[in-house]
């Protein structure tokens, strides 16, 4: 792999440094390539990152014990139900999709779901380079809202056919589908997926 040659320091600091190294980007935002992104996945193991359509570098923290609990939940029931039918794949939050050949960036749900026959010939050691058919994304204490909703809408953009966005502060659950907009559900008690899962519909009440 070439080193692209070192650039003038810029508003949005370009990163091409190829060692590994702590980062703080709290005041900062840091614009990779999507060659060095993935030197930077392999590099820092502990880390989990994303890259935006636009390249730049999102780094998530740990999540908290209780958001840790609620996203087990989730994919224990898409995992359990899959189980049952046999019908795709079912990936936790540290998968990776690649949706750079389609003008997106490298992202991470917390969930995710594929229907099988999507997965024949598919090469999945790395990052993932299709669409999932469903996703998840839970909002953690710290999360802010307006971010997760962006990451639903690019979801959305590149074909997801379902997305969801929990949020236990607020007691709701965002639902996005192709081509609409997105629908609030306050507090349900549980949601069905079958659209897009058949027999598939998944309880709240662990996540209340």
């Amino acid at each position: 792999m070439t080193v692209a040659p070192a650039a003038p320091a810029t508003a949005a600091t370009e990163l091409i440094a190829l060692e590994p190294w702590p980062l703080d980007v709290s005041n900062v935002k840091l614009k990779v390539s999507s060659e060095h992104f993935d030197r930077l996945c392999i590099q820092n193991p502990d880390l989990r990152l994303e890259l935006t359509k636009d390249g730049e570098l999102i780094v998530m923290p740990p999540t908290g014990g209780e958001s840790g609990k609620r996203n087990g939940n989730l994919f224990g029931e898409v995992w359990y139900w899959n189980r049952q039918t046999d019908l795709g794949e079912a990936f936790d939050s540290s998968t990776g999709y690649d949706f750079v050949a389609i003008g997106g960036g490298k992202m991470s749900p917390d969930v995710s779901w594929i229907e099988k026959s999507r997965l024949v010939g598919v090469r999945i050691v790395g990052f993932i380079p299709i669409v999932p058919d469903f996703v998840i994304e839970l909002r953690s204490a710290t999360d802010s809202l307006k971010p997760l909703q962006e990451k639903m809408e690019e979801y959305q953009r590149l074909g997801v056919r379902l997305g969801l966005l929990i949020n236990p502060k607020n007691k709701q659950a965002e639902v996005y589908r192709v081509g609409q907009s997105a629908l609030v559900l306050d507090a349900p008690n549980s949601i069905d997926c079958s659209e897009v899962m058949p027999g598939f519909v998944l309880s709240m009440d662990r996540i209340w």
